[in-house]
């Protein structure tokens, strides 16, 4: 039980960690990895900003490592809680947002409309200045209101722009 409780809190403590190692670290001094994620200044189907993946893949390595020396113990579930946040960012974030495979194109869902909307919003700035939604499964109130009001709703079921 506790167990699962540590891998349950870190994954929704990486929420908070992913906003601000975006906001501060992609947006700040590793720029230059992530710049081509916003410009697309990349000619193949990898872009730099893939090299995150990597970066962020050693902590979870380190903490299975350390996690299972002597028996596994509490360790080793918070990195299982990092790499289950991980998976869930690169299927919404890569395969959803960026469709990088064409799943889910066509949802209805208010929440993954939501968050695609504010990601869009992110990726309205092309430099690192001045962004905003940093967050990845959390994002601004307003996003959700847009999809979650039934007049919002009812106009993308319909097609016909919301006036």
């Amino acid at each position: 039980m506790i167990f699962t409780l540590i891998t349950l809190t870190t994954f929704m403590l990486m929420e908070g960690a992913t906003w601000c190692i975006h906001k501060y670290v992609m947006h700040g001094f590793l720029w230059a990895l992530h710049k081509d994620h916003h410009d697309h200044s990349h000619d193949h189907e990898l872009e730099r900003n893939d090299l995150f993946f990597v970066i962020f893949a050693l902590p979870t390595i380190v903490l299975f490592y350390l996690g299972t020396r002597g028996g596994i113990n509490y360790l080793f579930f918070i990195g299982l809680g990092i790499l289950l946040y991980g998976m869930a960012y690169f299927f919404v974030h890569d395969i959803f947002i960026h469709q990088r495979l064409k799943w889910l194109r066509d949802t209805k869902n208010p929440y993954l409309l939501a968050i695609r909307r504010a990601h869009k919003q992110h990726h309205k700035h092309t430099g690192k200045e001045q962004g905003e939604c940093f967050g990845f499964l959390w994002v601004p109130v307003k996003f959700f209101r847009m999809y979650f009001s039934g007049r919002r709703r009812a106009s993308v079921e319909s097609g016909q722009p919301l006036r």
